[in-house]
């Protein structure tokens, strides 16, 4: 069986392209991460998600803890035989549920205890039981647990959380290494990420991710992003950090973004991304283009015989925009799905136009046509 390593194999500036090894596959970065919350993607099989070309998928160690149990999935071959997913898998460590689950939670040196969302018995995540469970879930890259605290936090309680937080890191290690407890995998099959935190102070952020990268972990992730800050203040927390974090270990921005968010991330040094805007958003009738986002629902599209992207290619390219407006507009799921689809294929082959443009050195003009094109409109 494979272990998990990383080579960078092309730059261009910042941007890189390189390679992960995992025990079930390889992945080429700059990649995007597909986020199948409860074990799936919503709406979407896995064959149609290999037919996407998603190369790694990342499941919710929270969200799986409460249903159906990680003792249940390990038993059902763990994550990959349990979601029928054959290629590489990430999972969280239930960190971000600390910043989305704010007003069911409480935090203490011991860890984070909940009221779980689905009947409101009490729930306790420690670093210990994050990595407990995320052994016996079997992904090949697994997240050390931390507090992902609100972008606009004061400075204070920033600072605490931090300090916290790297001691969650030591306390994730060694749970990650322990042979003690009889749990499955761990550190001889699965790779451990350490996750940077500090908001938006640049201090902080630096602090955060020396003291992050002493120990000598598997990768890095850049968190506490996404969560409320402009696009403008992200890129600037980038600009700080990224070209600080090892060059020899994969970077992994958690939790980002739309289309243009990823090739300025890209820009600046990350390798990993995950987001769930390509399913959230296709359920909601929107889909991705180098132009910017598509509002499917709208009259304009009702007798459109276009595909939705005569650049991309998927699925979803056989059926008209005015067909799946139909299909919105009527409440079929399938509209959504299609849009899906369309959407994850659309990422996966933005990633790979980007890796592309690192290799063959014209990735700043890449981006510069980019920027020139893309119209943000989500709303």
């Amino acid at each position: 069986m494979n272990k998990f390593s990383f080579r960078v194999e092309a730059t261009s500036a910042a941007a890189r392209a390189g390679i992960i090894n995992t025990p079930h596959g390889t992945v080429q970065t700059p990649c995007f991460m597909a986020v199948g919350t409860q074990g799936a993607l919503k709406g979407i099989s896995a064959a149609q998600a290999e037919a996407c070309d998603i190369p790694i998928m990342l499941g919710n160690t929270y969200h799986l803890l409460l249903r159906p149990g990680v003792e249940t999935v390990d038993k059902l071959g763990g994550l990959h035989g349990f979601s029928a997913w054959n290629r590489p898998m990430l999972t969280d460590s239930g960190g971000y549920q600390v910043f989305s689950l704010a007003s069911q939670r409480k935090i203490d040196e011991e860890g984070v205890h909940f009221n779980s969302h689905i009947d409101g018995k009490p729930i306790s995540l420690t670093p210990e039981s994050s990595i407990r469970a995320q052994r016996y879930l079997g992904a090949d890259i697994i997240m050390a647990f931390d507090e992902c605290p609100d972008a606009n936090a004061e400075k204070k309680y920033m600072q605490d959380s931090i300090e916290r937080t790297l001691r969650w890191l030591s306390r994730s290690i060694e749970a990650w290494h322990d042979t003690e407890n009889n749990w499955p995998r761990g550190s001889d099959v699965q790779a451990l990420y350490g996750i940077t935190q500090g908001g938006l102070d640049k201090d902080l952020r630096l602090f955060s991710l020396e003291e992050t990268i002493k120990h000598n972990l598997p990768g890095f992730a850049i968190g506490g992003l996404s969560v409320g800050e402009s696009n403008e203040e992200r890129e600037q927390v980038l600009d700080w950090v990224t070209h600080l974090l090892p060059e020899e270990k994969p970077r992994y921005l958690m939790g980002v973004g739309t289309p243009i968010d990823l090739v300025e991330a890209v820009a600046r040094g990350v390798d990993q991304f995950d987001c769930v805007l390509p399913t959230r958003m296709g359920r909601h009738g929107i889909a991705y283009t180098d132009a910017g986002p598509l509002h499917l629902m709208r009259a304009e599209y009702s007798e459109d015989a276009k595909p939705i992207d005569e650049h991309t290619q998927s699925e979803a390219s056989r059926y008209t925009r005015g067909y799946i407006r139909h299909l919105l507009k009527a409440k079929e799921m399938l509209g959504g799905a299609l849009i899906s689809i369309h959407n994850l294929a659309y990422y996966q082959q933005l990633m790979k136009r980007m890796r592309t443009a690192i290799v063959d050195g014209t990735f700043n003009a890449f981006v510069d046509n980019f920027r020139k094109n893309y119209v943000r409109d989500e709303k």
